[in-house]
């Protein structure tokens, strides 16, 4: 094959390869997993299955903790809005966060962004 006819395939590579760099470098880094609260009874439950979080708005008083609880069929994730709390991606199992602080905290599935929820803590 002569290097005339190769050209347009390497150039066409090389855009592509260009595009999905300059892509992947602009897509948001997920924060970095904080560990689950153990032995914290917690004052609700949320579940997330079926792609939507179950309640999807709670409110506690601060320093009371929310579990997760993970069911279904797909992995998911719990991600707050401000980085305060990250769980795994997983499929099964639970992660317990403690708020220390007033303040809404609102939070999503890292794979599924439509997962929305709400975190309203009290004093």
């Amino acid at each position: 094959m002569s290097l005339t006819k190769s050209l347009p395939r390497f150039t066409a590579a090389a855009a592509a390869a260009t595009l999905l760099f300059g892509l992947s470098a602009c897509a948001p880094a997920k924060p970095e997993v904080t560990p689950s609260a153990e032995g914290v009874t917690p004052a609700v439950t949320v579940h997330a299955i079926d792609n939507k979080y179950e309640p999807a708005e709670v409110t506690i008083k601060k320093g009371e903790a929310v579990t997760w609880e993970f069911v279904g069929t797909n992995r998911h994730d719990v991600v707050a809005a401000d980085g305060s709390f990250v769980s795994e991606l997983v499929y099964e199992g639970s992660f317990t966060h403690v708020f220390d602080e007033v303040g809404t905290f609102s939070y999503i599935c890292s794979i599924h962004p439509e997962m929305r929820g709400v975190v309203t803590v009290t004093e």
